[in-house]
């Protein structure tokens, strides 16, 4: 059913569905992470409340994430060629899945700070830490397990949103299945990459999932 052509061509395919989602997660964390602990901080309930910087993270997250994947991905066409000289293919991609995964990463963040006890936070304070050893010392080591299982989300929904691109020639499995699935009523090579895809997630999952149970001190 598939030959030596066609087994290079999804070994490439998964090579590439990797290389977007490893990428654009590690660098949306490098953004979103910041952002996320900076709303939390900023927030009425945080370690230095600013209304002003805590509405203007939260605008552009609210923008971003309103907007579908696949929309922002045609809207950031002129930005992605001129950043990296093409709007196409596996390293194009990167640039508006970091975009779209940035703000999302940012309120997954936000979200697991806020599930930090208030009194561990009090204690670290009545001993005299000052706020930037509360939040790398204190919040972020606290909560490191809702913050690795965000990850695990986050990696497997740029999975798909990078499976997603191939409607527009983003490469990877996604644009293996609509070139041939779709576009050539080829649907056991569809069949083959949608199974790919699913056995791609379910290793991301299973393997955050077992890291996070790990690492989550109450279940000791």
């Amino acid at each position: 059913m598939f030959d030596e052509k066609v087994i290079q061509m999804l070994l490439e395919g998964i090579k590439d569905t990797l290389y977007m989602t490893l990428v654009s997660t590690i660098v949306g964390y490098v953004i979103g992470l910041p952002l996320g602990i900076t709303l939390y901080v900023t927030s009425d309930k945080g370690l230095r409340p600013n209304k002003i910087i805590y509405s203007v993270g939260d605008f552009i997250c609210n923008i971003i994430r309103s907007i579908p994947f696949l929309i922002l991905l045609i809207l950031l066409i002129p930005f992605t060629r001129m950043l990296v000289g093409q709007s196409y293919g596996s390293t194009a991609t990167i640039v508006p899945l970091v975009i779209c995964a940035a703000p999302y990463i940012a309120r997954v963040v936000e979200a697991s700070l806020n599930e930090v006890d208030a009194g561990v936070i009090e204690a670290a304070k009545s001993m005299g830490a000052n706020n930037l050893q509360i939040i790398f010392k204190v919040l972020l080591v606290e909560a490191r397990t809702s913050l690795l299982t965000g990850f695990t989300i986050t990696t497997g929904l740029l999975l798909g949103y990078s499976a997603m691109s191939g409607t527009v020639g983003g490469g990877g499995l996604g644009d293996i299945a609509v070139r041939y699935g779709y576009y050539r009523w080829q649907t056991d090579i569809m069949i083959v990459t949608v199974i790919l895809l699913i056995i791609i997630f379910q290793i991301i999952q299973n393997l955050g999932s077992k890291i996070s149970t790990r690492l989550d001190h109450r279940k000791r």
